[in-house]
């Protein structure tokens, strides 16, 4: 049988994941595609209950792996060591870490947004992703090869390559973070045979977006401002995560990739533009 077939370049069959802000929105659509693909995963965010209803959710689909929940909050430095022993108790190896769990604050302007949002925005979308990969780094390392490489996965923002995201300003700001910070494991990590990459989502629907895309409405005339005229959905998730995860996506890293309909490009080409005229 060929090796690039794509049953096998996206097959995950006996590997296992762990996805931070997996019970809803993002973190659920990777979970259920990493399931899909044949990993059992790991779902973590600050809320117990919500992550062991996510991973019912996704056991009662009929998809090829398996998932538990549990809760595991990256906001401090307890919170990451707290899950960091969680996830040791289930396994010694990590082949996938999807950090995903994000926090996001909104004023009504600069002038009104509050010193504490900062931090707080800083602490799970910056430090939280950083402690928790360092401190998963002998389960990363137990679990990758030359061939076959554990992978980090990143979630970063469309906002972090381009200002957009009204008045949440630690949040723009920390997913460029979030895009930085890639590149610098990146260049740390894949002589360990471990990759690090992330995606850079445009508007998705979830719990963070509901307020701007949550209704039909919303969400068409937000296509209206977006190169190929829809938000994004599942399956565009689904295809970044399984690339990046796969055997298709081994030779990758140190990469972020826009999942953003072509916002991204729009807004080169006006710059470009704009600096012509």
């Amino acid at each position: 049988m060929s090796d690039l077939l794509a049953t096998k370049l996206f097959d995950l069959s006996g590997k296992t994941a762990l996805v931070t802000g997996g019970a809803s929105g993002i973190g659920l659509m990777a979970a259920e595609a990493l399931m899909g693909a044949g990993c059992d995963v790991m779902i973590a965010s600050r809320k117990a209950h919500a992550c062991e209803g996510a991973a019912d959710q996704l056991n009662g689909m009929g998809l090829k792996g398996r998932a538990v929940g549990f809760a595991g909050d990256v906001g401090t430095e307890e919170g990451v060591l707290a899950l960091v022993k969680e996830v040791k108790s289930r396994t010694d190896r990590l082949p996938i870490l999807l950090n995903n769990a994000g926090k996001t604050w909104g004023a009504p302007s600069m002038e009104e947004f509050p010193y504490e949002a900062w931090s707080r925005v800083m602490d799970v979308n910056v430090t939280g992703m950083f402690y928790l990969t360092q401190k998963l780094l002998p389960l990363l390392r137990k679990a990758g090869t030359a061939e076959d490489p554990a992978r980090v996965v990143n979630t970063g923002s469309i906002v972090g390559i381009m200002p957009r995201g009204g008045t949440a300003y630690s949040y723009g700001v920390s997913k460029g973070a979030v895009h930085h910070m890639t590149t610098i494991m990146s260049s740390e990590l894949a002589p360990q045979h471990i990759t690090v990459n992330a995606f850079a989502p445009g508007p998705f629907l979830s719990k963070m977006m509901a307020f701007a895309i949550g209704t039909e409405e919303q969400r068409e005339q937000a296509g209206k401002n977006i190169p190929l005229g829809r938000v994004g959905t599942p399956e565009d998730i689904a295809g970044v995560v399984l690339y990046l995860c796969s055997r298709a996506g081994a030779y990758v890293s140190g990469h972020t990739i826009p999942v953003a309909g072509g916002l991204n490009a729009a807004v080169a080409a006006r710059s470009a533009s704009a600096m012509e005229d």
